[in-house]
Order: C-alpha cells, then sequence, then structure tokens
C-alpha cells in the first residue's frame, strides 16, 4: 500500500493512473520551466539510462548479470535467484511465476528482465502499462541457450562487449564438458530418473523438452523416463520398466528431503536398479536446472556422481 493506495484492488488502467497520481508531485516540478539545475541532469539520465534499476526474474538471468559484472544496477530479485549468495540480499519480488505488479512497483526499477515463461501474463501487463522498460529471454535447454542469453541480457543492459566475451568464455567451458561425456560408449551409459516429487507416494518425473532432461543429455547420460513432453506422474508399472540406474532429485526439503532407504521402499523404485545399489544423487536445483554460466561445472560434478564414487553420497 502506498499513501494509502492497495494495488492490489486496482485494474490496470487504475493503477497506471495511480501511478501517475502519486508520482505526479515529484515529476511536474521538474518539468518546470524552472526546475533547480540538479533535477534536470538527474532526470536526463534516468530517460538515458532505463536500465539503471533493474529487476531480474530467474535465476540464470541474475547469475548472468553478476557474471557481466553489472550487478550494482540490481534493485530487485525473484526467489529463484539465490546465487551467488549477495544476490539473496536483494529485495524478493517474488516467484517468477507468481508474480505480483505491486512487489515489483515497490522496488522502483526502471527495467525488467525476465526469462521467459515468468508471469502470469496479467501482471506482465500491468508492469508494461507503468511504462517500464522489460524484456523476455528466450529459454530453451541446450548448449546454445545459454550464450544466447548471456548476449540477449548483455544487449539489453548495452554491454555488448563484456556478453561477447562472457558468452564465448561459457562456449569453450561448455563445450569440453559434453565432450568429456560424449567419450563414454553407449553401452555403459547410465539411465536417469530425475524425480520431481514424490507426494503421496506418488513419482512426479521429467520427460522431454525440460531442464532436467537438457543437463541429463549433456552430460552424455539417458533419460530413463521416455519421450513424453514436461513432467507427469508415473505409475509403477511405468517406472519399473524405465529401469533407471540413478534417481535424480534437487536438493531441497519437504518431500525431496526423503533419505535414500525411504525413497527405495516405494513400490515403484523397490525394483529398479537405482533401489540395488541405492544410487540416488541430490543436486542444488539452480546450479543443476539453471542453464545459466555454470552449466558445464553441473555437468561436470553430475558426471562425477553418475560415474564415480560420488553416486551414492546421498544416502
Amino acid at each position: 500500500m502506498i499513501n494509502g493506495l492497495d494495488f492490489r484492488r486496482l485494474r490496470r488502467w487504475e493503477l497506471a493512473l495511480a501511478a501517475f497520481a502519486v508520482s505526479a508531485p515529484f515529476l511536474l516540478p521538474a518539468l518546470a520551466p524552472g526546475a533547480p539545475s540538479f533535477i534536470r541532469p538527474a532526470m536526463a539520465q534516468s530517460i538515458e539510462q532505463p536500465d539503471s534499476r533493474v529487476v531480474s526474474v530467474g535465476g540464470a538471468i541474475t547469475e548472468i548479470i553478476y557474471a557481466l559484472g553489472e550487478e550494482g544496477r540490481l534493485v530487485g530479485r525473484d526467489s529463484t535467484s539465490t546465487y551467488p549468495e549477495a544476490a539473496t540480499k536483494l529485495p524478493d519480488v517474488g516467484y517468477m511465476r507468481q508474480l505480483a505488479p505491486e512487489g515489483i512497483i515497490a522496488v522502483n526499477p526502471s527495467a525488467i528482465v525476465a526469462v521467459e515463461g515468468s508471469g502470469p501474463p496479467e501482471a506482465l501487463a500491468v508492469l508494461k502499462d507503468a511504462n517500464i522498460a522489460f524484456t523476455s529471454v528466450p529459454e530453451t535447454f541446450d548448449k546454445d541457450s545459454i550464450p544466447a542469453k548471456i548476449r540477449s541480457v548483455g544487449a539489453f543492459l548495452n554491454v555488448p562487449d563484456k556478453a561477447e566475451a562472457l558468452a564465448k568464455s561459457v562456449e569453450a567451458d561448455l563445450a569440453a564438458a559434453i565432450a568429456d561425456g560424449a567419450k563414454r560408449p553407449e553401452s555403459e551409459r547410465k539411465r536417469v530418473l530425475f524425480v520431481l516429487s514424490t507426494q503421496g507416494g506418488k513419482i512426479m518425473a521429467s520427460g522431454t523438452g525440460t531442464a532436467a532432461n537438457g543437463i541429463i543429455e549433456l552430460s552424455g547420460a539417458i533419460n530413463a523416463a521416455g519421450k513424453f513432453p514436461g513432467y507427469k506422474a508415473l505409475t509403477d508399472e511405468a517406472i519399473i520398466e524405465a529401469k533407471p540406474d540413478v534417481i535424480l532429485m534437487m536438493d531441497r526439503g519437504g518431500e525431496h528431503s526423503a533419505k535414500a532407504d525411504e525413497l527405495f521402499a516405494l513400490p515403484s523404485l523397490s525394483l529398479t536398479p537405482a533401489a540395488k545399489t541405492k544410487a540416488l544423487i541430490r543436486m542444488d536445483g539452480l546450479h543443476l536446472l539453471g542453464f545459466g554460466p555454470r552449466t558445464a561445472s553441473a555437468i561436470r560434478e553430475l558426471n562425477a556422481a553418475i560415474y564415480g564414487k560420488k553416486a551414492n553420497a546421498s544416502q
């Protein structure tokens, strides 16, 4: 609530009007012909540099901004932006798919950089109507998408040279990490089942077109779930038929905190090859699935966990 106005009760056109009403006492004097000289340069700078107060939406987007050395522009970030640790000190404007306009407007941004899929659409429409510079960064889950995101963010922040240098460095690191995994013979590649949740004993697994599928393939392993798109709950029969050698999960609380013994006691997993060795891998969700500058590191860590002694470290 600002000056008695509750943004949650306002429709889009009312929000724009309310924003003008709140800012008018400050804006109009600055526009007056006799405005003090110290005001006009500040306004000119704001007009010339619309990306001076940035809100980043999407963990990879925030990582890229820090990797570019442009974190000084950030005034807010979404709840998925947990790396680097310094980012967590910024105001949290909410979850990327459940953004509320008032939470973002409260930090007075001049620009918003959001990963594709952020929303809901109604919230983004309100923000655009408020004349806040906005860009949506395309999101796919392959090796080419990461440097593309870096270049997109760099272009929006007007630091293309920095972005090009970072993109080339990330491309080289990715190529090396992927090549290491690709050396493994097909016959030795493990079948990995990414489990999003086990709520109610039901296994929600990852199919194609997901970050989990992307990282599994880049590491040179096989997605045991098969070819269905997105995430879905699998039947016990489907999981047994998938024959996963390894179960992969995000390292977080709630339903995801089950110990290996508890997880492999589930009927759907108890008869799998993974259950015989209790091969359970947990990794930080943003590192594993973020598809940002650290993805090459995630590929290496995942490969070491699948094929090395670390594979059973989460028992």
